[in-house]
């Protein structure tokens, strides 16, 4: 027998024999590629913390260094860490500036329209930061909203996972912020007036609005908390995770004292992140 065909014959039983080795065990995933079940969508809702707002030196979104749906180097988003591991997925920022519940449907739609499989919400310090207490969204009208904009997400996009984040502890910002006189001085030009305005005052007026501001933001948490359930199992609530983080002055950008810088935005991924369960 020729010796090419030796050498053809050797070769092709070593191909079988590795085929045989191989037999019964899961095929590599290719380079790439999803894993089998893995999202391919995630969108982000909410207001402008969730666009990054105020994280690159200026006071104009900044999606990459956003907390949920960021692809820059400075945030290790959620997005960043599930792709790790899902390189195909792929992120959408439906947030806006100055959002409030009643924006969140539209939003929604949005995600449903995105084919999101992981939707994050993120909303209500605008709900909150009106020029005064009584022009405050109430509470029971806060409710309707969210679960408006959620009844979209499980009617439109039924198998998707949504992450229910709990608002941060805003009366923490005028706690460690009121005695710093550059943040005072940009709260006086209209950050968020129910709270932050006569920020150094300590007039019983001043003290009670301060205390009003603080339930209102407690009862909205109550209320995502309970719409969340509501939703059923395919909803987590991050358990108040966001609202107890200690955040410092560091976190936030120094224009307006207000929306967390990069710094900030990677704190509140990290949180979330630990919250979300999407980890494992």
């Amino acid at each position: 027998m020729p010796r090419r065909w030796i050498a053809a014959l050797a070769c092709l039983a070593a191909l079988v024999a590795l085929a045989c080795d191989g037999e019964g065990s899961a095929s590599p995933r290719p380079s790439g590629s999803a894993p089998p079940g893995a999202p391919r969508v995630l969108t982000a809702l909410g207001d402008s913390v969730t666009t990054g707002f105020g994280s690159c030196l200026v006071l104009v979104s900044c999606e990459r260094n956003s907390w949920s749906s960021g692809d820059g180097i400075r945030v290790h988003s959620l997005y960043r860490r599930l792709r790790d591991d899902n390189p195909t997925l792929r992120a959408y920022n439906r947030a806006a500036p100055g959002a409030r519940a009643a924006g969140l449907t539209d939003q929604a739609r949005a995600a449903v329209r995105d084919r999101a499989d992981l939707v994050t919400v993120l909303i209500g310090a605008n709900d909150a930061c009106r020029d005064d207490i009584a022009e405050m969204t109430p509470v029971a009208t806060f409710r309707k909203q969210v679960d408006a904009a959620l009844a979209v997400l499980r009617k439109g996009r039924p198998k998707a996972r949504v992450l229910v984040a709990s608002l941060p502890d805003l009366h923490r910002l005028w706690e460690i912020g009121h005695t710093e006189s550059r943040a005072v001085r940009a709260w006086s030009r209209g950050i968020c007036p129910a709270l932050l305005a006569d920020a150094t005052s300590t007039a019983p007026a001043a003290v009670a609005r301060r205390a009003r501001f603080r339930e209102r933001i407690d009862a909205y948490d109550g209320q995502l908390r309970a719409a969340c359930r509501a939703y059923g199992s395919r909803c987590r609530w991050d358990g108040g995770a966001v609202h107890r983080t200690r955040f410092s002055l560091d976190e936030v950008n120094a224009l307006d004292w207000f929306h967390p810088n990069a710094a900030g935005q990677d704190r509140l991924a990290d949180v979330a992140w630990d919250a979300s369960g999407w980890a494992d």
